[in-house]
């Protein structure tokens, strides 16, 4: 603001010095208005001299302030790659743990799967032993059956027999044969 005042008032003095017409009164204008902008821009230079060391200060301590930012932002990233490693280390081990548990599994059920194969050919040879021997007994039981029939008719002819022996034991008279 001053160096803009003061530039006015140097273009005032050349006007009214050249209003005045006066040569003397005009170079001493002139020379007062080169005065007054030398000022003016020594003003100016100081103030913008003073605004980039302000500005310069100020981006300094933006520049600290990342820098510590990106300090503890290294410092988290480290942490964080630390108990990442951890976890990974920890997930490679549960890995490691399941798949010996699933390798043990798998012999496992290939054993149980063997003795399976190994009852299930048991059974079916029992069961074929089964039927077989279903097939004796109910053949058994036929011939059974039909023995009990001819004992049966046995004893009926016996029965017969033996009151024909009787009748004829008993009969008066007996011939000789």
């Amino acid at each position: 603001m001053v160096a803009v005042a003061l530039l006015v008032l140097a273009a005032v003095a050349v006007v009214v010095t050249a209003v005045t017409g006066s040569w003397l009164a005009l170079v001493v204008g002139g020379a007062l208005a080169i005065v007054l902008g030398a000022a003016a821009t020594k003003i100016t230079h100081a103030e913008v001299r003073a605004t980039r060391i302000e500005a310069a200060r100020d981006r300094a301590e933006q520049a600290q302030g990342y820098r510590r930012m990106a300090e503890a932002q290294a410092a988290d990233n480290l942490e964080f790659a630390a108990d990442m490693q951890g976890k990974l280390a920890k997930r490679d081990a549960a890995v490691a743990r399941l798949e010996k548990r699933l390798g043990d599994a798998s012999a496992e059920l290939a054993e149980a799967r063997r003795e399976l194969d190994e009852v299930t050919d048991r059974a079916e040879s029992a069961e074929s032993e089964t039927e077989r021997l279903r097939t004796r007994v109910t053949d058994a039981e036929v011939r059974a059956s039909d023995a009990a029939v001819r004992v049966a008719e046995l004893e009926q002819q016996v029965g017969v027999l033996e009151t024909e022996l009787e009748t004829w034991r008993s009969a008066p008279n007996k011939k000789a044969v």
